[in-house]
């Protein structure tokens, strides 16, 4: 459980770049004096280092073991041109996700260039079995799904949202196959979105574009159409990451 909490403090700093143990606890179940404490272990430790006044970064120390930065401004200065490039190609608004802690975030959204109708699908958490930002990631993550029932986080926010273990097993194995995940209307009435993970395995497995539209707009064909779009995307930007060939977890549209 130490270790456990030590990871996930180190997790969400990575990817976050910077964070203050506030932000600590706001991406985590921990109480603000145990994050605290464990937060001034790591700095003893070298793997983090106190930037600025109250907030964290990776310590040398850790930089030095990973020879990786996996922050979100480093991963957008590689993502963000493609997801852009995307959103004018395909008039519809395109999103990059990423696991931090035990919730899905959408953190980032570029949206077309041309004055063409759009959805804007937002920032922030999104639940895991609700929104195909989080079911990319939890279909190839299949503990985010246990933690979910032992929080009871499978709230149903329409009719079409599944809420029953068998029911979203059975999509998982779906996305796998499929190579992308769906959400109609499962979130919120009138919205559909799809999205892939960036790769099977590793930090891929922790990351994923989508895009979102109307039902509308988004209908099957459409959806079969993006999910191809994204699972090319997905391969140009774990090569542009330097991720190997074998990791990669889309299928070869």
């Amino acid at each position: 459980m130490h270790l456990e909490r030590l990871a996930v403090i180190l997790e969400i700093v990575g990817q976050k770049g910077h964070a203050t143990v506030a932000e600590i606890c706001a991406h985590s179940d921990l109480p603000k004096p145990s994050a605290y404490r464990l937060v001034q272990d790591l700095v003893s430790a070298g793997l983090l280092d106190s930037s600025v006044r109250g907030q964290f970064v990776i310590g040398a120390r850790l930089k030095r073991i990973t020879y990786s930065d996996h922050s979100d401004h480093a991963l957008l200065e590689v993502i963000a041109p493609v997801l852009a490039r995307a959103a004018t190609d395909q008039g519809a608004a395109f999103f990059l996700s990423r696991l931090r802690g035990r919730s899905v975030e959408i953190i980032h959204v570029e949206v077309p260039e041309a004055g063409v109708s759009y959805l804007h699908p937002g920032l922030g958490k999104r639940p895991l079995h609700a929104c195909s930002c989080s079911k990319a990631i939890a279909a190839f993550s299949p503990e985010l799904l246990s933690e979910a029932q032992l929080k009871g986080r499978l709230r149903a926010y329409t009719e079409n949202t599944l809420t029953h273990t068998e029911e979203l097993e059975a999509e998982f194995g779906i996305i796998r196959r499929r190579g992308y995940a769906e959400c109609i209307e499962e979130l919120e009435r009138g919205i559909c979105s799809v999205a892939v993970t960036l790769a099977a395995t590793g930090p891929g497995a922790t990351l994923s574009i989508g895009a979102t539209g109307s039902t509308r707009v988004f209908t099957p064909d459409t959806r079969e159409k993006i999910g191809s779009v994204l699972q090319k995307m997905s391969r140009e930007i774990s090569f542009k990451l330097g991720w190997s060939e074998a990791d990669a977890g889309q299928k070869t549209a």
